[in-house]
């Protein structure tokens, strides 16, 4: 899994720095080549940022969704201590 992961950084780094000496040795006016660069720049900060918000959004649901299922289970713990604790009043009622 770290491999995946490292081969698809160099991929990435290596089509960014394509993308870059492309823009950078292309037969266009400076002023072009600057706003090419900053719009290609917007748009990976963009897509890092959506991301890392949906990796985020993604997180918290689980966290919230834990934070449930543990408070159910504690709840459920407590009901069955009240119940063991009611049957024990009985049978000592029962007992007397």
């Amino acid at each position: 899994m770290k491999s995946r992961g490292k081969i698809l950084i160099g991929l990435l780094s290596g089509a960014a720095a394509g993308v870059v000496a492309g823009l950078l040795f292309a037969p266009k006016k400076g002023k072009d080549t600057r706003k090419a660069i900053a719009d290609t720049s917007d748009n990976y900060y963009k897509g890092a940022k959506g991301r890392v918000t949906d990796f985020s959004d993604s997180v918290g649901h689980k966290i919230d969704a834990l934070k449930a299922k543990t408070k159910a289970n504690f709840s459920n713990s407590k009901s069955e201590e009240k119940i063991n604790e009611a049957k024990a009043e009985i049978h000592e009622m029962k007992a007397s």
